[in-house]
């Protein structure tokens, strides 16, 4: 079972998100994904509640819920400087433009990238799993993200996400995954 040993650093005020966002804006490279409370009822929705930005060791988690989408916040997910790697980014885009007007740049968007290594899975826990051999537990997902206060589990799930966007790109930009060597990959030489 996959597990995100780092720190987790749970962020609901804008002089906290500044401070932040100055770090994480000093990297060439974080992982990123956001949560949204689940819906239930039809005709129901929600805005994007938790924005996840990792580092190989750290996790910030920025509760737009409490501070929505702050100026330094919006700027970081701009700033084509610093690479921003995640997964199905383009409905991440769309709920953070529910919350402020972003024009998110420097991103690197998983499902296309694996694609090169001979990756067709496009979940983040399929992904992982032929990389690592690990599996992500996916449940917290339908779990309240607008909860007063987050739980232990809330937090070590949205961490991995994040953290974990970050694992695999690293390992696959970095020439350390084989992908015919891989136990979970039909190599097209190898069934004839």
């Amino acid at each position: 079972m996959a597990v995100f040993s780092g720190r987790s650093i749970v962020i609901d005020n804008a002089a906290d998100a500044r401070q932040a966002t100055a770090y994480l804006s000093k990297l060439d490279v974080i992982g990123f994904d956001t949560e949204t409370r689940p819906v239930f009822r039809k005709g129901e929705s929600h805005k994007v509640a938790l924005v996840q930005m990792s580092t190989d060791s750290e996790c910030f988690l920025f509760r737009t819920n409490k501070m929505g989408l702050t100026e330094h916040l919006i700027n970081l997910l701009e700033n084509s400087d610093v690479m921003k790697v995640g997964l199905s980014t383009k409905d991440d885009f769309h709920g953070l433009n529910q919350l402020a007007p972003c024009n998110p740049r420097g991103f690197i968007e998983l499902q296309q990238y694996v694609k090169r290594f001979d990756i067709a899975d496009m979940s983040l826990q399929r992904i992982y799993a032929i990389i690592f051999g690990e599996h992500i537990s996916k449940g917290q997902r339908l779990t309240n993200w607008e909860a007063p206060t987050l739980t232990p589990h809330q937090i070590g799930y949205a961490s991995l996400d994040a953290w974990a966007c970050l694992r695999i790109y690293r390992t696959l930009s970095g020439g350390e995954f084989d992908p015919s060597a891989s136990p979970y990959i039909q190599n097209p030489d190898t069934t004839k």
